[in-house]
């Protein structure tokens, strides 16, 4: 086997373990193993620099500090949701019966399928892939353009740099940078013992790690994400519902919550936030709400 093929298979084995760690939240191999493989990929790279790829497990924390973030002008705008105050059954009956009247619907017809999800309290992100390698990664900004920041991004091991399967010319993926309470906490705790500053909260948390303009202070932050929607797509058809679409960026090997289901008109969104707000207080993490298509 010569070194372009064990450095593929070394790439591949090292990613399909960090996705179980990270993603998966179940640990395929000891720390200590995982450390071997990383290590034997970065002794082979050296040796042979021309064969390091901008997707390899190696290259997560790299570059210098940026003087500035470039901006971005999204392909696709990203759009901010529409917020609905009514929290209430009566929100959602009312919600229901605006969407069944803008589509020309009458009690007659069939109860409307929706998609309720989970919003999210942290930083709207757009990662854009070409040829299934993550080439871009840049902030909501003001909808039209945002702030290129991928050397941040890169650093976070929960994002994937290469896509599992089907290689898309453009696929560029929506979804929110967060950092978890447990994370929060954790972190907070050891930068006390340090005698450095704390962080004021989970959300700021997130954002002012994704805006460091050295990506290794980045890498130090413990951040997440969380998958929720398409920008840009070249050479791939998405699915026709935003169920199948979520399911299919899983498939592809990005973190996708599981606080998610199909459900049927307004009972069944009231259903869903009603077994949302149950549970919201042993999330481990922040969030804004119910998001609902």
């Amino acid at each position: 086997m010569d070194a372009a093929q064990r450095i593929a298979g070394l790439r591949r084995e090292i990613e399909r373990h960090n996705h179980a760690y990270y993603v998966l939240d179940a640990p395929s191999i000891p720390d200590a193993e995982d450390d071997r493989l990383f290590g034997q990929l970065q002794a082979l790279e050296a040796a042979h620099p021309e064969l390091i790829g901008a997707d390899s497990p190696t290259q997560r924390v790299g570059g210098k500090p940026l003087a500035d973030f470039a901006p971005v002008r999204h392909a696709v705008p990203m759009l901010s949701a529409r917020t609905e105050t009514d929290t209430e059954p009566s929100g959602a009956r009312a919600f229901d019966l605006r969407v069944r009247r803008e589509l020309g619907l009458n009690e007659s017809d069939p109860a409307i399928e929706y998609a309720a999800e989970l919003k999210f309290d942290g930083l709207a992100i757009n990662l854009r892939y070409e040829g299934g390698v993550l080439v871009q990664a840049a902030t909501r900004g003001d909808g039209e353009t945002g702030e290129d920041v991928t050397q941040n991004i890169r650093t976070m091991p929960r994002i994937p740099l290469h896509l599992k399967g089907a290689e898309p010319s453009v696929l560029e993926v929506r979804g929110e940078v967060f950092m978890s309470r447990p994370d929060f906490e954790r972190y907070n705790a050891k930068q006390r013992a340090l005698g450095r500053p704390t962080l004021v909260n989970p959300r700021n948390g997130a954002a002012g790690s994704i805006r460091q303009l050295d990506p290794a202070m980045a890498a130090e932050r413990p951040l997440s994400f969380y998958a929720y929607g398409l920008g840009e797509t070249r050479g791939w058809a998405p699915p026709a519902t935003h169920a199948d679409v979520l399911d299919a960026l899983a498939d592809f090997g990005l973190p996708v919550s599981t606080h998610r289901a199909v459900v049927q008109g307004a009972d069944g969104l009231i259903d869903f936030h009603a077994r949302m707000r149950e549970v919201r207080d042993t999330l481990p993490f922040d969030i804004d709400g119910v998001v609902t298509r």
